[in-house]
Parts: C-alpha cells; structure tokens; sequence
C-alpha cells in the first residue's frame, strides 16, 4: 500500500502524513480531518494526562494539562506512556502500585508497572496518542 501525504501540512499538528479514511484524508499523527481548519477564536482543549517517566530504573507517575511544559521541567531519561485522565487516575495508579513506591511520585520499575506501562503504549508513540486526544478534544 503506498504511503499517503496530506497536500499540506495539517492545520492541527503540523505534520503530513496521511490515512484515508471515509473517502477523505486525515492527518496519519494526530487524526485531523484534512481541510478542517482549528476555531482560532477558542483556546486549544486542555487534555490531562497520567505520564509515566523513567529515570534509572524508577518511573515518575505524575499528572498534567500541559504535558510539553511539564515534562521539559522533570529530569527523565525516557517518556513511556501517557495515559487519559487527571488527579484521580493518577491517585488510583499511586495507591495501585503503593507497595513499590519510592518516595513522592516516583516508583520502582517493577516487571508489574512494566507491563502496566507498555499495555497502555498500544502500538503508538505516546506523543501521538496525546495528539490524537487533542484532536478528538478539538472536533467536540
């Protein structure tokens, strides 16, 4: 099947990768309707997110609305998963793993919170999933 480009960069993410879908193109990253365009008029959706960051062999379970700006602030070696939900998801994964936990929001990276974390990964770059979620956010 031969790779699809968007005509032009998409209006949400800026990226140009394509899929068909229903008979027309959305952005293959974040799922944007091709030709729709963003009301510039509204502030982009607040989309929280539970974001599992590993250091060493610990993982930060933290929460976020701005997940760029908060990740760029905490010292991590790699971004594993992100997860939908705010302050109440991310409650439910501390007391869930409380036997392993560290200290504050950091975890020791157990077999079990490995594949807690890659279950949540899909096939999917994290990042993508997030803007998928913007995107979704973005249509309602």
């Amino acid at each position: 099947m031969p790779r699809l480009s968007l005509p032009t960069a998409c209006t949400l993410c800026g990226r140009g990768d394509a899929e068909r879908v229903d008979g027309g193109l959305v952005c293959g990253w974040c799922g944007w309707r091709y030709g729709d365009a963003p009301d510039s008029d509204l502030p982009r959706p607040v989309v929280e997110v539970v974001y599992y960051l590993r250091y060493d062999r610990r993982v930060k379970i933290g929460t976020s609305g701005r997940p760029r700006q908060r990740l760029a602030a905490i010292r991590h070696d790699e971004l594993l998963a992100f997860e939908p939900g705010g302050r109440a998801v991310e409650q439910a994964r501390h007391r869930e793993f409380a036997a392993i936990r560290e200290g504050g929001e950091w975890f020791t990276f157990t077999a079990e919170l490995e594949h807690h974390v890659f279950a949540l990964r899909t096939t999917r770059d994290p990042w993508q999933l997030y803007a998928r979620w913007v995107s979704a956010a973005t249509h309602r």
